[in-house]
């Protein structure tokens, strides 16, 4: 235990922590990232600036493709800078209330939508941190990404909370939709 701080010059701290919204496992974290704090030291000292990391999809690129799948369709999206507030969760009425709707029809109403395509599913699952926390109790479909199985049918795939880590999944399109299957779309047009 240091002597050098006064517990007082501590609780500052911890308030200070407390209020920037830092949670204990993020003060946890602070502890094993002594390199991190030394670079915050000279942010204070006015020799370094932070530099937030710009998180930019390619939406233009080719989408990955599951073995013996092809892709139907692929909606291009340009470069889409992810920030959790310019995405929403859109939900058909028909899908409210304990209603659901099936998945072509919902296709048909999701046209002209901003929606997102695989390739922001599949930068998300690379950077799980950017996920944000209320998607765990859902299964965030990206309607921008249409694929064809070998076995004819449509599908499109979804991100969901897997007990302890994110991952893909899919449902066929002649499925039905629930209030807990989102669509991801651009928050400009949702």
């Amino acid at each position: 235990m240091s002597t050098l701080y006064s517990i007082g010059q501590m609780n500052q701290v911890a308030d200070a922590l407390e209020a920037a919204g830092y949670t204990q496992d993020d003060v946890t974290k602070m502890r094993s990232k002594t390199d991190s704090l030394k670079e915050f030291k000279d942010v204070l000292s006015g020799t370094s600036n932070i530099v937030k990391v710009k998180h930019i999809i390619d939406c233009d690129a080719d989408p990955f493709i599951p073995d013996s799948w092809k892709v139907e369709e692929h909606i291009k999206g340009g470069q889409f800078e992810w920030k959790p507030n310019k995405v929403g969760l859109y939900l058909s009425e028909k899908q409210k209330d304990g209603n659901s709707v099936e998945g072509n029809k919902l296709r048909k109403e999701l046209k002209g939508k901003s929606v997102l395509n695989a390739n922001v599913l599949d930068y998300l699952l690379a950077n799980p941190q950017l996920i944000p926390k209320e998607w765990k109790s859902k299964a965030v479909f990206f309607w921008g990404t249409i694929y064809r199985r070998s076995d004819g049918n449509l599908y499109v795939r979804d991100l969901l909370w897997c007990g302890d880590r994110w991952n893909w999944s899919y449902s066929w399109l002649g499925n039905h939709w629930h209030d807990y299957n989102p669509a991801a779309v651009s928050a400009s047009n949702n």
